[in-house]
């Protein structure tokens, strides 16, 4: 027994202390540990598209949104124009919901510079596409700011916009949200008609109809017709459905719903509607796995890479109508059961893939590092996906598209997942939520790396970067990993939480910090990889 250890020089630094030089450009995480400053710009990024509304394990939402609240502004003041394009950026399909691109939208309006209010009215009919998005940009300005000028200039545009027919699916389709209705927004805005069908359509808004016109007033008001028609004869919802092509939202309150009504839904449904439906499908009888017609068009719609890009379906809307439908209704508190139909599932793993952006393969090695520690347990929005599950989830997508790979977990030790591109989503997710255990250390994949000479092209780390179980920083590890391994190698690291840390040094320029939850996040990794970016 000697004391080397403690005469020894110290040539690394525990992760609960900051690095010796670089104090400045490091922060305390929530668990302790010190990781480098992400920025403001990072930051922001993460919170739009992961969102602040769900508490993490070392956070509550109301802290984690008064922390996006106060880099908004602080980014609002250095430069509008950026942070509204980051708001479109999140909100064309790329963020889990649009609730955060919303609440971002409002604080931008509420800036006081020109630039920002000019900004805020050229993205806002971008960001705010439907009358759901309309209510809830509504409530969230109605709570933070009131209503000036630019508000009232955006609310009258979004009403009086030159789409008629468009606007009435809109205003028939989400009649009323959080506290308002449409009568609300026009007697708000005080809307004039710029047309004579915008005038029936406010009329209708606003008083109805006493009595039902005898002909359809105009093709933009025909399914308007439709849905009071269906009003008053109420057991001829079959009628309605394939005349009027109504949605189940506006046939469902008024009309009676049978299967064959659902049949009929099902065969115009839009790809949200259908993801969002197929326990209701399969629990009538509408998919079996003996009705293959219905079956084809489920896969012609949620097996086309378009398809999902256009109606902006999010990966993980994909994986948690996967894990629900799979589950047959043990999950959750739905009192619904059903028979999953084997051939949906397979179609569901297939939508979940095409809907991440990859390429061919690029002939690199990748390690794939997935954080399964017990932070990463925690639920991610109101998606019923833990961090854990998400992250295993999109290491498999990039994993599928190329031939070199392994994926391993780490928390305190760096152990095999037995996870490989055969696996299903379903599968994978199940090995790797088995394994949530211990404290953050992400140095120990390059340590396993270094003692096993895996020579890796790019490590991939999926995590919420709070590491502060180690001996040593990540960087500093991969520093030794360079030395003794790979001088070349490139590190991704991909933060799942909206927390203001990283554990990229930013001097390292061969190392990349990338939000979490981009559907485009396994392309940008094959483009660092190959040298594209």
């Amino acid at each position: 027994m000697n004391y080397n250890f403690f005469t020894k020089k110290k040539t690394t630094i525990p992760q609960n202390q900051p690095i010796p030089g670089r104090e400045a450009e490091m922060v305390q995480g929530r668990s302790g540990g010190f990781m480098f400053d992400a920025g403001i710009w990072k930051m922001l990024r993460r919170c739009l598209l992961v969102g602040t509304a769900k508490s993490t394990y070392y956070a509550g939402k109301q802290e984690l949104t008064e922390d996006f609240v106060a880099v908004v502004r602080l980014a609002v003041t250095e430069n509008p124009s950026r942070v509204a394009e980051e708001i479109l950026y999140a909100s064309d399909g790329r963020a889990i919901n649009n609730s955060a691109p919303i609440l971002a939208l409002v604080l931008l309006s509420m800036d006081k510079a020109p630039e920002a209010k000019q900004a805020f009215g050229e993205i806002f009919g971008q960001v705010v596409r439907t009358g759901s998005h309309f209510y809830e940009w509504l409530n969230y300005t109605k709570s933070l700011r009131g209503f000036g000028k630019v508000v009232r200039e955006a609310g009258k545009t979004w009403l009086s916009r030159e789409d008629v027919k468009g606007l009435a699916y809109q205003l028939l389709k989400y009649q009323q949200r959080q506290g308002f209705s449409h009568r609300d927004a026009l007697r708000l805005f005080h809307v004039k008609p710029p047309t004579e069908n915008h005038r029936q359509l406010f009329e209708w808004v606003v008083r109805g109809w006493e009595e039902l016109p005898a002909d359809i007033p105009s093709e933009a008001l025909a399914q308007i017709w439709w849905y009071e028609w269906l009003k008053r004869n109420p057991t001829q919802t079959h009628e309605a459905i394939s005349q009027g092509r109504l949605t189940h939202e506006m046939a469902a309150p008024v009309g009676k719903m049978d299967q064959l009504a659902w049949q009929l839904l099902f065969q115009e449904m839009p790809i949200g509607a259908m993801l969002r439906n197929l326990v209701s499908l399969t629990e009538l009888g509408v998919l079996r796995a003996d009705e293959s017609a219905n079956l084809l068009q489920v896969e012609a719609v949620l097996n086309r890479r378009e398809h999902l890009r256009k109606g902006r379906i999010h990966p993980i809307d994909v994986l948690k109508a996967l894990k629900t439908y799979e589950s047959g209704g043990r999950l959750g508190r739905s009192k619904k059961t059903w028979n999953p139909v084997p051939r949906i599932v397979d179609i569901l793993e297939k939508a979940v893939e095409l809907s991440f952006d990859v390429v061919q393969p690029t002939g690199k090695v990748f390690m794939h590092a997935v954080d399964i520690s017990g932070s990463m347990g925690n639920l991610v929005a109101d998606m019923g996906l833990t961090c854990c599950e998400i992250a295993t989830a999109m290491a498999l997508v990039t994993a599928k598209a190329e031939k070199n790979y392994m994926i391993r977990g780490f928390a305190t030790e760096f152990r095999e997942l037995d996870i490989t591109a055969k696996d299903s989503f379903s599968s994978a997710v199940r090995k790797a939520s088995n394994q949530n255990f211990g404290g953050t250390d992400a140095s120990v994949a390059y340590e396993w790396m270094i003692k096993n000479k895996f020579k890796a092209d790019v490590v991939c780390f999926w995590t919420d970067s709070e590491s502060w179980a180690g001996y040593k920083h990540p960087s500093q590890a991969l520093k030794e990993y360079r030395k003794k391994v790979n001088p070349n190698v490139k590190a991704v690291y991909v933060t799942l939480t909206p927390y203001q840390i990283t554990l990229v040094d930013p001097e390292d320029s061969l190392s990349w910090d990338l939000a979490g939850f981009d559907p485009g996040t396994p392309r940008i990794i094959q483009m660092l990889a190959t040298g594209e970016l």
